[in-house]
């Protein structure tokens, strides 16, 4: 009597896992048009001011922010090239693109990077690669997006712009990642101190989630974070570092088009100011989907109070971000749709 009881469970499982899976899919399709549909609505409430932009201009900035995705794509590429592994630089921008859109509805940073390792495993890579693609691309921009808020802060202070709780809160940023920064350093000296120290608290966590912990993995885990390290020393660096400057640089000069297009042509100063401070900002508000209302405000009040007129500034901001962010956010979720479902390997 139990038999038969028992099959009708068993046969029923896949078809449970299969709703699940749907489930789970028709959410994150939920909460990306949720996110993505408002920035529309208020795209076509500017249309009559965007009208006036200088086509020419506009286009210029089209092709720039497409070249500032052939840098995420490079940095991908030369990432995996650490370790002696290819990938084509079309594949690694749908990578980078696809990897970004779920991250931005599921997880954020780690989201995108354990998508990334996935996709990477998926195409063949080897998990010593994979594992560099889904963390060395982040650590180059951020470390990017560093520099340039510092000359921002800098400059803020010199032409006291600077409000004192974004003093504050880049202040925290700073001891944050310096406080990171040191304890790396630490490690890189001390390994075996540094894998003690991480097997401690990476066991406190397991217990408190109630997780079966192994100290291998942790161990496994540093040793290869330090073997990547000593293949950048040696010169590995260098190749995702031209990525993440033609990341970075084609995506400043996308935002630099607009403001000509706009009829406002802006100092490299104060165009830098009002680059990385808010997308920074951005980053660090971790709850918040792509920085989304905090890159936006941060550059309109920084812009604004540099004397850049108000009409102009929102046009700029508002086209900027639906070019930087919202349209490969929207390409980014068919191209992981491909990803999931693909069974091939590509190189």
């Amino acid at each position: 009597m139990n038999k038969p009881i028992n099959n009708s469970i068993n046969s029923s499982t896949p078809k449970l896992r299969l709703t699940n899976r749907h489930l789970l899919q028709l959410l994150l399709l939920g909460l990306a048009v949720h996110i993505i549909l408002p920035q529309f609505a208020t795209l076509g409430n500017s249309l009559q001011v965007i009208r006036t932009m200088v086509l020419w201009a506009v286009l210029l900035a089209v092709g720039a922010q497409i070249l500032s995705y052939f840098g995420s794509g490079y940095l991908l590429k030369e990432t995996v090239a650490i370790v002696g592994q290819r990938l084509s630089i079309i594949w690694a921008i749908i990578i980078y693109l696809a990897a970004s859109s779920i991250g931005l509805i599921a997880g954020g940073m780690v989201g995108n990077a354990a998508s990334t390792y996935k996709w990477m495993r998926k195409m063949g890579i080897r998990e010593d690669g994979a594992v560099l693609a889904g963390t060395l691309p982040s650590f180059y921009n951020n470390v990017l997006l560093l520099f340039l808020s510092i000359f921002g802060m800098i400059h803020l202070l010199l032409v006291h712009q600077l409000s004192v709780s974004q003093s504050i809160i880049f202040i925290l940023i700073l001891s944050i990642i310096g406080l990171c920064a040191g304890f790396v350093i630490f490690g890189y000296s001390r390994r075996q101190q540094f894998t003690l120290i991480l097997i401690g608290f990476t066991n406190r966590l397991a217990r408190l989630s109630r997780k079966p912990y192994t100290p291998s993995t942790t161990e496994d885990a540093v040793s290869k974070m330090f073997g990547s390290m000593e293949v950048l020393r040696s010169g590995g660096w260098r190749g995702p570092a031209v990525g993440a400057v033609m990341n970075t640089g084609f995506d400043m000069m996308t935002l630099y088009f607009l403001f000509l297009a706009a009829g406002h042509s802006v100092s490299l100063g104060v165009l830098l100011t009002g680059y990385g401070l808010p997308l920074l900002f951005g980053k660090m508000a971790f709850f918040v989907p792509g920085g989304v209302g905090v890159v936006e405000g941060t550059m309109a009040a920084i812009y604004s109070g540099l004397g850049v007129q108000s009409s102009i500034m929102v046009v700029v901001i508002l086209v900027y971000r639906v070019i930087s962010f919202w349209l490969p956010s929207l390409l980014g979720f068919p191209l992981a749709a491909y990803l999931q479902h693909s069974n091939n390997h590509f190189k």
